[in-house]
């Protein structure tokens, strides 16, 4: 336990101190979206890994925070950072009625709402022009010029969230999740309001969801319907971020996440131009494959099955 806390320690502190020795906005640019791949991640494995309630729509509540942003600068005129603020409180307002109405019914039919929602709103944002400006999008100026205040932004998001999530997941609230993903059933003969406690559930994935979309939003400083809101782009590299690092872990959808991102930019770029063009295209078929491959032989993700792989280099060690 104290080496766990030690390299976390170490990692944090390399985290923070990252941009102050590395100057280069190119790889600034991408920790900060490994950052916010953390908070959305990190989001999803709340609701699909703790409390078993799958979400194939997490886009809905990333658009929602984004255009919420947005809105507040070419309707309200003002600062897109206050659209920040209200990003996840408008995210939870819709998740909140998604909940309502989904978890009173069991089966798929929450995975298939939040799917059909993220549609749903994408079909909005495009055609309600006098509102999210439709396909042309929305354009804002940024803030900094300088990448570092949207890079520690980032940090203290990501932070906050893995934080937040981890003391839930020690408090009553965890157990309930926990309780509810394994038998709800059980759950309920136990006294647990299992509708409550997924909304609940539901709720705090959805505010951290929204809040990244709302930062997506400032730091991109430009957004339209088939980003924030696609399925490809934002729902299933979600799931693939928890998949990967490790579904049900605290950790997990952290390194998931620059994994990810990392195999994502260096497919983009064909591997920094070393390798033939074609490469940037393949980066669906390699995400596809390394699925394939954590499902196979590493079920729990890398963090969940750490201890495995320790053993696996143990003995390539003793064997050569």
């Amino acid at each position: 336990m104290k080496l766990k806390h030690l390299i976390l320690g170490i990692v944090s502190v390399a985290v923070a101190v990252f941009p102050l020795v590395i100057h280069s906005d190119y790889y600034q640019h991408l920790v900060i979206i490994a950052l916010m791949w953390v908070v959305i991640g990190s989001s999803w494995n709340l609701l699909a890994g703790y409390t078993g309630q799958v979400s194939f729509g997490h886009a809905m509540f990333f658009g929602t925070g984004a255009y919420t942003a947005g809105i507040f600068v070419t309707i309200l005129e003002m600062s897109a950072w206050w659209g920040m603020m209200f990003g996840g409180i408008t995210a939870m307002i819709v998740a909140l009625f998604v909940g309502w109405i989904c978890f009173r019914l069991r089966g798929p039919y929450f995975a298939l709402a939040t799917l059909a929602g993220s549609e749903i709103f994408r079909l909005i944002a495009t055609n309600w022009e006098s509102l999210t400006e439709g396909m042309v999008g929305i354009l804002i100026m940024q803030t900094f010029r300088s990448k570092l205040p949207y890079y520690y932004i980032a940090l203290a998001l990501a932070a906050s969230c893995v934080y937040v999530i981890s003391v839930i997941m020690k408090s009553k609230w965890g157990y309930y999740f926990l309780s509810i993903r394994e038998d709800q059933d059980a759950a309920e003969s136990l006294g647990i309001n299992t509708v409550f406690y997924k909304n609940v559930s539901l709720l705090v994935s959805a505010f951290f969801t929204g809040m990244a979309g709302a930062f997506y939003m400032n730091y991109m400083a430009f957004i339209d319907p088939e980003v924030v809101f696609s399925l490809h782009f934002i729902s299933i590299m979600a799931i693939l971020v928890g998949i990967v690092g490790g579904v049900a872990t605290i950790m997990g959808p952290a390194v998931g996440a620059f994994i990810m991102v990392g195999v994502q930019e260096l497919f983009r770029s064909a591997f920094f131009g070393l390798a033939p063009k074609y490469v940037s295209k393949a980066h669906a078929l390699v995400f596809g494959l390394l699925v394939i491959f954590v499902i196979m032989f590493l079920a729990n993700g890398i963090v969940g099955d750490w201890a495995k792989i320790k053993r696996f280099v143990f003995r390539l060690k003793t064997t050569s």
